[in-house]
């Protein structure tokens, strides 16, 4: 009942014309009221998920199914799994992945099924403001205590106060085509929350039409440990770079 009530007011208030359920003055056949319909219900149901999921992230009732992650095989897998996407907008990707101390792959205790969420919504992000026929850059090495995932994608430089907005709720970029897309701008909402739940941290910078998200999680005990144990190996701070 909550939900259908929640589906009724985004349908009828300004939230309603933010996500783009609600375009005005258009004059519709009966074919097209009935896809218009199914398409707004398909779209409501996605929105009311995506709300639920931010909402009980924001009351902390999120638990955290923590297990040894291999990060840099779930990196792989992701931009593989992009492909059709990607060649459908004409855009590579490039994927970078350093080893940990030892040579191996680096490994995260995290929650593997939602730190896939937060990075199949940044690429997807990524490659819908990317110009076509551009790489997008996957870049992952250890700095410090942390791993830092960075994805940097070729577009329009995102200004200044746009940037700072860019994790609210419902944010989006560019109205015209989050709503034929049907995006409800909470992708990156969800995905700061994720960030948050792990103790790390997510940022964007955007300049000279490159835009980059950083994503920075603290490393095992273990790695760290070892890390600091390999010869004539120093490891600077973790801080935000700037973009080149």
């Amino acid at each position: 009942l909550f939900a259908t009530e929640l589906a009724l007011a985004a349908a009828d208030t300004e939230i309603g014309r933010k996500i783009g359920f609600l375009p005005e003055g258009v004059a519709r056949t009966s074919v097209q009221e009935d896809f218009y319909r199914q398409l707004k219900a398909l779209r409501l149901e996605k929105l009311i998920n995506e709300f639920f999921e931010i909402t009980r992230y924001n009351l902390q009732t999120i638990a955290l199914e923590k297990e040894t992650v291999n990060l840099s095989f779930m990196l792989e897998q992701m931009t593989d799994e992009f492909y059709p996407l990607l060649s459908d907008h004409g855009n590579t990707i490039r994927l970078e992945v350093e080893p940990d101390a030892s040579g191996g792959p680096l490994t995260l205790y995290a929650d593997g099924e939602k730190l896939a969420r937060v990075f199949n919504n940044i690429l997807k992000n990524a490659i819908a403001y990317s110009y076509p026929g551009t790489a997008i850059a996957v870049e992952c090495r250890t700095v410090g205590d942390f791993v830092r995932i960075e994805v940097s994608n070729r577009g329009r430089t995102i200004p200044p106060h746009k940037l700072e907005a860019i994790f609210e709720k419902f944010f989006r970029l560019d109205d015209a085509r989050a709503t034929n897309t049907g995006g409800a701008g909470l992708g990156l909402a969800i995905a700061k929350e994720i960030v948050t739940l792990h103790d790390g941290s997510i940022t964007a910078a955007s300049e000279d039409e490159v835009t980059s998200f950083l994503v920075e999680l603290p490393l095992p005990a273990k790695t760290i440990t070892a890390s600091r144990r390999a010869p004539g190996n120093t490891l600077p701070s973790a801080q935000s770079t700037a973009l080149k």
